[in-house]
């Protein structure tokens, strides 16, 4: 997998020279800053300590199953231009390299909901999917219409088929998926977020192999 974050500090080299000192017991694959400049400070083939406890699928130990990015962000501003290049080039190697395929390409929010919120709202996963790189759901909303109230009712199962297999409660998995995919949304599950689930979870199952049967 590919888990991107947010650095929550405002200048790169302090998100570096943080993670580099041993003292942080934190650290990640590779750092991109605002102006697109990209530092690695682990190899690929090597375990960093950056997701830290959560779950995505059926993978308990993300950090053994995955790269960390780190983008040089405080969480409250948008994401630069040579940022989002700079990132875009290194996942194309990445996912190239792993042979990761775009639904395993995942924020830090996914797999620890409740505890993580970046890359947070501010993040472009659309610009990501039109490259392949990330999942978006191509009609988004559209697709409400064709799907019977049963299938829209299961909303954990639904969330679980996408990878949220989380032991959180449903209200902070529900959360974390309007993170990615619908930020302004507010209040109780409705049938927006069920049916937009449900076209995620049929076109991106975090299970390959549910996807090809």
């Amino acid at each position: 997998m590919v888990v991107i974050h947010y650095t929550a500090m405002t200048s790169a080299q302090e998100a570096r020279d943080w993670l580099c000192n041993p003292q942080a017991e934190v650290s990640a694959h590779y750092v991109i800053s605002r102006r697109g400049t990209v530092w690695q400070l682990v190899d690929e083939d090597m375990r960093a300590w950056h997701a830290g406890a959560g779950v995505w699928g059926c993978v308990s130990d993300v950090n053994s199953r995955s790269v960390g990015i780190e983008l040089a962000n405080t969480g409250a501003e948008p994401f630069p231009e040579p940022q989002m290049a700079a990132l875009e080039d290194l996942l194309r190697g990445i996912t190239a390299r792993w042979q990761v395929p775009p639904e395993r390409v995942i924020g830090h929010s996914d797999l620890a909901p409740g505890r993580k919120i970046d890359p947070g709202p501010r993040f472009d996963w659309r610009r990501l999917a039109r490259q392949g790189l990330a999942v978006w759901p191509v009609d988004d909303l559209e697709a409400e219409g064709g799907n019977t109230p049963a299938e829209l009712d299961d909303l954990g199962k639904t969330l679980e088929a996408i990878g949220y297999t989380s032991d959180a409660d449903m209200e902070t998995k529900l959360a974390a998926f309007r993170l990615r995919y619908r930020p302004a949304a507010t209040g109780p599950a409705s049938r927006a977020d069920r049916a937009l689930a449900l076209k995620v979870a049929r076109d991106y199952p975090v299970d390959p192999v549910a996807r090809n049967a």
